[in-house]
């Protein structure tokens, strides 16, 4: 896939799984930003691509995260103890989490449990505030003259932030613009499929959010699940007609006593019934794999959402 050579993806190899979750490195003029980190065991593979770009880690002005979740930002500490000049730019909700990463680390635990935090999270380190810069909506970062302009995008979460690039007309979404796996391409092209997950999804804000991103007819998507997609605007309809449906699923299971069942069932028919009609080359076995993970995260995010909304 031929895109702007100055940006270049990143594979953290989160999970043990290739080409699942991506960090992003941008180059303008012999300076540097990342956008999100991985965890803290994808800090090798960053520090990796700079060197692969020709760069030293004093080229480093940005670590710009998408939200805190730890698949985007569990090695910031980490990675940032390894980039003297950088600053790390994030959602103003998200800041104190960075700062310190406490509620972050237990809420993650309940969420995943110990032992898969231990094993698939690395440390997760405080970052010093006096490197914090917080990115309210519509925050600019100068990198060497290049603006890459931050926007509030909530839905996914509320800590969440979408990073536009003028110079390659793309975002990148972190997961407000949900997940696209390679292994799940058609003829068509890109499948994609929105993100629930724990514990804040609101589907209406991250519609409008989607509506958002689209307004500016860009190009391309940068994806944290993953790497960069087009017919952007074929897929954010089929990500809002998806969250439309999830909704639906979520009122239907909501009464049921197997309610975690019910969603995992109904969320696993849904997206088979989508990749069937995109022609994915995967049959249904294969992809209720691929979207395992996260048709368990989304069912969770579904169940969070609905007992909040009855509060």
């Amino acid at each position: 896939m031929s895109f702007d050579p100055s940006i270049h993806t990143i594979d953290t190899g989160f999970m043990q799984r290739g080409s699942f979750d991506a960090a992003y490195l941008v180059v303008e003029n012999g300076r540097a930003a990342f956008i999100d980190c991985g965890t803290g065991l994808a800090v090798p593979a960053m520090l990796a691509a700079l060197q692969r770009a020709g760069l030293a880690v004093d080229a480093v002005d940005w670590l710009i995260l998408t939200h805190v979740h730890l698949d985007h930002a569990g090695g910031a500490g980490l990675l940032m103890q390894q980039l003297p000049h950088a600053r790390l730019v994030v959602h103003p909700r998200g800041a104190p989490h960075m700062v310190d990463p406490t509620r972050l680390i237990a809420g993650a635990t309940e969420v995943y449990g110990q032992t898969q935090i231990e094993h698939s999270y690395g440390p997760i380190l405080p970052v010093s505030p006096d490197r914090v810069v917080i990115a309210d909506d519509g925050h600019r970062v100068d990198l060497a003259g290049r603006s890459l302009l931050c926007i509030d995008t909530p839905g996914h979460a509320r800590h969440h932030l979408c990073v536009w690039d003028e110079r390659s007309r793309a975002w990148f979404t972190g997961d407000t613009f949900g997940l696209s796996y390679r292994e799940l391409d058609s003829d068509r092209g890109a499948f994609i499929v929105p993100t629930s997950s724990p514990v804040q999804f609101d589907p209406e804000p991250l519609k409008q959010s989607i509506v958002r991103l689209l307004a500016v007819a860009p190009q391309a998507m940068f994806l944290t699940h993953y790497g960069r997609v087009e017919d952007v605007a074929r897929l954010g309809a089929d990500l809002v007609e998806q969250i439309d449906a999830m909704v639906h699923i979520g009122h239907q299971c909501d009464a049921r006593p197997d309610r975690h069942r019910c969603l995992v069932a109904a969320l696993t028919a849904l997206y088979l019934e989508r990749a069937q009609a995109h022609g994915c080359r995967l049959d249904d076995a294969a992809v209720t794999q691929v979207l395992a993970m996260d048709i368990e995260l989304n069912a969770q995010g579904l169940a969070c959402w609905l007992d909040r909304d009855r509060r």
